[in-house]
């Protein structure tokens, strides 16, 4: 077989292990709207999942370094920190169904087994991926709101803009007319109708993108503080 002969087949043999691997065959069965869906319920969803995080993670946080000088926080820190694992154990999994690339999974530290218990806690402590679990549990509660709010707007908000005309007539009009009157003076029920239905429009054409960008922003940082080292960059400094 000539050389280029050679290159053909092995490229068409990469091509066909990386369509068969369970991530290549799951980006190529999505279709776009199953996309828009994953998307838009991994940020909605990902608020409550957020809230509960942060709270517990500070929560946490605090009361074992308040009471560490009395020994009563060093287990709430570590207790803390595998908490924050399963967190970040659990966005891992999100990040691969909604992206179809999954995070490279950390290496933490594993204690020995003629470690004694306090040296267990200790070790614990000072597992860096741990700390770094942590610190996504909480920089991601803003970033989780944020996406939320918008996500919500431009999906559910827009809907109910885009359908305005179907809901808005038994609101009271008193001296204001509606949205339109507020912003430019301008009076009627049809003016105000369709207003409010091209902001539905406009916010349901661009949700697509608007999701799409939402997620990387969201995934970005899960991918720099909760990924494990590349393999190449880990061998070379073991080596």
């Amino acid at each position: 077989m000539s050389a280029m002969g050679w290159a053909d087949s092995a490229g068409k043999t990469a091509v066909g292990h990386a369509s068969g691997s369970p991530a290549g065959r799951e980006a190529g069965q999505v279709s776009g709207a199953g996309r828009f869906w994953r998307r838009l319920g991994y940020l909605l969803g990902g608020l409550p999942v957020g809230i509960a995080a942060f709270t517990a993670g500070v929560t946490g946080l605090c009361f074992g370094v308040g009471t560490f000088l009395i020994w009563i926080g060093l287990p709430a820190l570590v207790g803390t920190l595998f908490l924050a694992r399963a967190f970040a154990a659990l966005e891992r999994r999100q990040v691969a169904a909604v992206t179809g690339r999954p995070i490279p999974a950390p290496r933490y530290r594993i204690p020995s087994a003629g470690e004694s218990g306090l040296a267990r806690l200790l070790g614990a402590l000072g597992d860096a991926q741990s700390w770094r679990d942590l610190a996504h549990l909480v920089a991601a509660f803003p970033i989780r709101v944020l996406t939320f709010s918008l996500a919500f707007t431009w999906t559910v908000g827009g809907l109910g803009e885009l359908l305005y005309a179907t809901w808005s007539w038994p609101l009271p009009r008193d001296d204001e007319g509606g949205l339109l009157d507020l912003m430019f003076g301008i009076d009627g029920r049809l003016p105000d109708v369709a207003f409010n239905t091209a902001i539905g429009v406009v916010l349901l054409a661009t949700a697509v993108p608007m999701l799409r960008g939402l997620t990387a922003l969201q995934t970005s940082l899960a991918r720099a503080l909760l990924g494990g080292r590349p393999a190449a960059s880990a061998q070379g400094i073991s080596g």
